[in-house]
């Protein structure tokens, strides 16, 4: 008896293996589409959030379908909608910006219509920590207790190598090289994924040396596993989520306990970009040093006041 062959039933949906043509590309398959790319190159959760709240928002209050249907107006009905400030508009038209351009990118759209649409901000200059203010930090710390001392040294390590905050929890004894006074940061822990080589002076030297002997005597004392640099007193991380980080909720206590009202991440960072600045860096140096993307970046970061600019241009009279 000749057996009956199995019957094949095709349950995958084929438009998710292939890609309507152009001019049928609907704003949510491309927005799907979009997201797998975002989640394949490893972006952060939240960044990809953000383009689904957003472009999800957009598509509902404009009504369009086809990606080819979109024109300015679709943008600007969309802004008038909002009952925001100006800045979060700015925040939010970035996003869809940023995703009409993957589709631009992709050949789903012919232009780039959105290139001149703005929105005016009046941002206000967002000042770097002063030295007087990381001294002042260092004077009131005691060094002798293991908790005050990981602190300092990690306010240190990113006022002199502009370290996101994110990154310094994350090094490891193996990234330090005391006799080179050297951080090697391997590109796994840098935003843009480029490897840095960044040199401390002997100050900072002196504190990763003394930190990193506490660490070892505090891992064999307790039977304590790992290496990482900047350690709780249980041996873990001091940055295990974004909403949970040891480091920069401490500074924030620093900062009401010592009125020091400038002392958080983003401000040590940007106070080491401004240094380098005034002692003669040019744009470019301070932009690899800092770990961006583009030059652009790097100079909204520093984000000169008048009096800054025009003494910059004195020098050069």
């Amino acid at each position: 008896m000749t057996k009956r062959k199995p019957e094949l039933h095709v349950t995958t949906n084929l438009n998710d293996i292939f890609e309507p043509l152009p001019q049928l590309m609907t704003v949510e398959k491309a927005l799907g589409i979009v997201l797998r790319q975002m989640q394949a190159a490893g972006l952060r959760e939240r960044t990809i959030d953000d383009y689904d709240r957003h472009v999800t928002h957009f598509a509902k209050v404009t009504g369009v379908k086809l990606l080819r249907e979109l024109n300015a107006n679709h943008i600007y009905d969309w802004l008038s909608s909002m009952n925001v400030s100006n800045q979060t508009k700015l925040t939010r038209l970035k996003c869809i910006k940023a995703f009409l351009s993957r589709c631009f990118d992709a050949g789903w759209l012919e232009s780039k219509f959105w290139t001149n649409i703005r929105i005016k901000v009046d941002t206000p200059v967002k000042e770097g920590v002063a030295d007087r203010e990381i001294t002042v930090l260092l004077s009131m710390l005691d060094l002798n207790k293991f908790v005050e001392l990981r602190d300092a040294t990690a306010v240190l390590v990113m006022y002199q190598t502009g370290l996101r905050v994110g990154t310094v929890a994350k090094l490891r004894h193996k990234h330090v090289k005391l006799i080179e006074q050297l951080l090697q940061v391997d590109g796994s822990l840098i935003k843009n994924h480029d490897s840095l080589y960044l040199p401390f002076d002997d100050v900072l030297k002196r504190f990763l040396t003394v930190l990193m002997e506490q660490n070892d005597k505090m891992r064999a004392a307790r039977n304590l596993q790992g290496d990482y640099l900047f350690m709780t007193i249980n041996g873990g991380s001091i940055f295990s989520t974004p909403t949970n980080n040891i480091l920069t909720k401490r500074l924030k206590m620093y900062s009401k306990m010592y009125g020091l009202k400038n002392l958080n991440p983003h401000a040590i960072r940007r106070g080491f970009a401004k240094n380098l600045l005034r002692k003669g860096a040019n744009i470019a140096l301070i932009s690899k040093a800092l770990g961006h993307s583009n030059i652009e970046v790097t100079t909204r970061y520093l984000h000169l006041d008048k009096e800054e600019v025009a003494e910059s241009l004195r020098k050069f009279l």
